[in-house]
């Protein structure tokens, strides 16, 4: 197993995600058996370190990651929890709320603890003085029950600088949505550089994006193959992590025996990725893209008399056209109505502005449908939040 040092701890570069256990489609009932075999082979394989949020699974995979785990030594492995911001039904009690998960953990403190999913919608709450979320959680480390404070992060580089600007030495990790297409989709890169040069951790989700770069079409698995026969996509799209320093964890939410013997022949040893193996995988996730070149030029900007940012909104267009989920939903639920791409008058000033020619006026119209059709937060948040004041007797 391929390790990595943050400040003093050996930490296995594969992390266990437990976001997406096998469960029984009638029942919703993780099949506890599969996940205490995978986390025996992990286990045995050198994985340390196993990720989860009091979301997961409907509030039940921290229950079966703590039974999987209760049968070795706590020393021995890393707990990784969530607090569950972005789906607070108002103020609560987060301190009883973290408790809860420590209990539903088997565990009297969390190694690694996250304020969960900040975007440009939910740093309101995170940062809302009536909410005081992080003077909590802080006081909660100062007693020893949180070792390393981060958060995961799904919004722009913009408001990644912002926030951290704005909470100064707080945090010690971040753990962002990396992989070769999201390098350039999400401006993964960019985020990457602004945490190596503040020196904190990184630990990446969605290594896979969601399962679609362990099975590529099949002449671009071929192509990959080429170079290096007998490997499996994902470990390509692994193998490129491994290829950046300054990423500490590399989390893998595996819910197959398979998945887990791959995933550990490929942080078995240290093969760096090429240079022709990296160019390829660009040139697929490329091909992958349905969006329009934006630059992020800015000249569309100067002349809009609505004044909307037009670049940001065309990251969000350009994430929504290669797979509708709730990401660029979470992003614009973040703006004023005002500043939304429904506020788009279609004067064209912004089109004849561009360089890269691209019809902005029609981007936008389809956005504004895109974003009033797909996953909307404020529906998909209600089961969590009717969840925790379940759990915390608010009813």
């Amino acid at each position: 197993m391929l390790y990595s040092d943050f400040q003093g701890l050996k930490l296995s570069r594969l992390g266990f995600g437990c976001m997406r256990f096998a469960t029984d489609p009638a029942t919703g009932e993780i099949d506890q058996q599969k996940v205490n075999d995978m986390f025996d082979l992990a286990i045995r394989g050198g994985v340390n370190y196993f990720d989860t949020a009091y979301p997961y699974l409907g509030g039940k995979s921290e229950l079966a990651m703590a039974e999987a785990l209760s049968r070795y030594p706590r020393e021995s492995y890393f707990i990784a929890d969530k607090f569950p911001g972005h789906s607070l039904p108002g103020p609560v009690d987060n301190a009883a709320l973290f408790r809860l998960s420590l209990k539903k953990c088997r565990t009297d403190y969390f190694d690694f603890y996250l304020l969960h999913n900040i975007t440009e919608w939910s740093v309101r709450i995170y940062e809302g003085e009536d909410y005081h979320i992080l003077p909590d959680l802080l006081r909660l480390k100062e007693e020893g029950r949180i070792r390393h404070l981060g958060f995961s992060f799904h919004g722009g580089a913009k408001l990644l600088e912002e926030y951290l600007d704005r909470h100064p030495g707080v945090f010690e990790f971040v753990q962002i949505q990396l992989n070769y297409l999201d390098w350039s989709l999400q401006d993964a890169k960019k985020k990457y550089d602004i945490l190596t040069s503040r020196g904190l951790g990184v630990w990446v989700m969605e290594p896979l994006r969601g399962g679609k770069l362990a099975s590529l079409a099949p002449e671009a698995g071929e192509r990959l193959r080429a170079l290096r026969p007998g490997k499996s996509d994902a470990s390509f799209s692994f193998r490129f992590l491994q290829s950046l320093p300054n990423v500490k964890v590399v989390l893998s939410g595996m819910n197959e025996v398979d998945q887990v013997e791959d995933n550990l022949r490929t942080f078995e040893k240290d093969e760096p990725i090429t240079g022709e193996e990296t160019a390829l995988l660009f040139e697929i996730a490329e091909s992958m893209k349905r969006g329009v070149p934006c630059t992020a030029c800015r000249y569309c900007t100067a002349g809009c008399p609505m004044q909307l940012d037009i670049p940001y909104l065309l990251e969000c267009y350009n994430d929504y056209k290669y797979a509708s989920t709730v990401t660029p939903a979470m992003r614009l639920d973040g703006l004023e109505e005002k500043k939304r791409p429904s506020a788009c008058i279609g004067c064209r000033k912004c089109a004849r502005a561009c360089p890269q020619s691209i019809d902005i006026p029609a981007a936008l119209k389809e956005l504004a449908a895109l974003y009033a059709a797909g996953p909307q937060w404020a529906v998909t948040a209600k089961p969590r939040q009717e969840a925790i004041r379940r759990d915390l007797h608010m009813d």
